[in-house]
């Protein structure tokens, strides 16, 4: 009888391990953990690549829930990013326990035939996506430097091969007054909480003069602590966000005034604080996320036309960050969630129904055959390991 292809084979692995990967997913979702502490969440979803027989580095860069799992010794060194991260208060609202095992699965699935197509499978834990940056971290710390290609899925509302998302940079503003007590005296104390109040007046106002794509959202995260005192300390976190990093740049100068006129209008002190590294915008590989469209169609779904993926940006990740360094892909995969979206619980609930579970194997079974038509198209082979090797130099 005829070998099977390598595309067969790694689709038979994902079939022969569903069951594994559907219970990986209900745990991670079971136990929602934030970001840079998904302890429980970092050892499940290494655990089934360990008895594999993949090669575990702990805590690369320092991150105590980040990892990277290596399987074969081919110089095509393809990585595997799984998130892991939930949201507070709504768990995993943004299904990141199908990011998880849908990765589990690929690399398992790549681990089979990484000998035969030259592969090494590099599964790495990416932590802190929701708001920490883990993977801008991780680039930090080399453990990208080797990898000639990156891919992962993300779970939606609808298919989307190529995604978007938006660039994206989060600041804490803390203004310092003077408290006073807000009957006996009150003209004696320094009211941060107007300062931020006028912060947020002014970033009203400039919504009109912001360029399209642009967007700021925050939250008053210390405003006081009883009535009958002046605040003497109060807190704003802002993200904003932009269709690229120079508008995101722009946006932020505009922004910083904003936050300075707190401050000038009521007296106070301020200070500026990055919380988290900035994400870049998305800018996937165009082969792979055709082959991805390929595989998606394959397996009967329907994805956005690629002449509307541009204009339906989700949101913002840190992987951004990585297709800016090298090339990869970032798919949403559909789940039928009942009109929801992610960030809302309707998504956290479909995450893990019937739906979900089929993201998580199929989401699997496209990516490996993505990585399997890399690995075979010797053009596109050689275009990777070149670019891999330009940044070396």
């Amino acid at each position: 009888m005829p070998t099977a292809t390598a595309s067969a084979r790694v689709e038979d692995v994902v079939a022969a391990r569903r069951g594994d990967l559907i219970e990986l997913s209900h745990a991670i979702h079971a136990e929602p953990e934030l970001a840079f502490d998904e302890h429980r969440s970092c050892a499940k979803t290494k655990a089934l690549v360990a008895e594999r027989g993949f090669a575990i580095s702990a805590a690369p860069g320092g991150l105590s829930t980040a990892f990277r799992a290596d399987y074969g010794s081919g110089p095509l060194i393809i990585g595997i990013c799984a998130e892991y991260d939930a949201l507070p208060e709504i768990g995993h609202a943004c299904g990141h326990n199908i990011i998880a095992a849908s990765a589990v699965g690929t690399a398992l699935a790549l681990a089979e035939v990484a000998d035969e197509l030259g592969l090494t499978v590099a599964l790495i834990g990416t932590p802190a996506e929701e708001s920490g940056g883990g993977k801008a971290l991780l680039i930090d710390a080399g453990v990208f430097d080797d990898i000639a290609a990156a891919v992962m899925l993300h779970p939606g509302p609808i298919d989307i091969a190529a995604a978007r998302s938006l660039a994206l940079s989060e600041v804490t503003v803390t203004y310092t007054g003077r408290e006073s007590h807000a009957a006996v005296a009150p003209y004696l104390g320094v009211n941060a909480a107007d300062a931020l109040t006028v912060a947020q007046v002014a970033i009203g106002l400039l919504r009109q003069q912001m360029a399209p794509g642009q967007m700021a959202h925050g939250i008053v995260t210390e405003g006081g602590s009883a009535t009958n005192i002046i605040p003497g300390r109060a807190r704003l976190q802002y993200t904003m966000r932009a269709t690229d990093t120079e508008s995101r740049l722009a946006l932020e100068a505009k922004m910083r005034g904003c936050f300075a006129a707190g401050a000038v209008a009521t007296g106070c002190e301020y200070e500026i604080a990055e919380a988290a590294p900035p994400y870049a915008e998305l800018a996937p590989d165009p082969w792979l996320a055709e082959v991805f469209r390929d595989e998606m169609v394959r397996m009967g779904r329907s994805p956005v036309p690629a002449d509307l993926e541009a204009a339906m940006p989700l949101g913002s990740t840190d992987m951004g960050n990585v297709t800016q360094l090298l090339p990869g892909i970032h798919p949403v995969v559909g789940v039928e969630s009942g009109g929801a979206v992610i960030h809302q619980r309707g998504f956290a609930a479909a995450a893990a129904g019937p739906s979900g579970d089929r993201a998580v194997s199929e989401g699997a079974i496209m990516l490996a055959r993505t990585v399997v038509r890399l690995a075979e198209a010797a053009g596109e082979r050689d275009r990777v390991l070149e670019l891999r090797d330009r940044r070396r130099r």
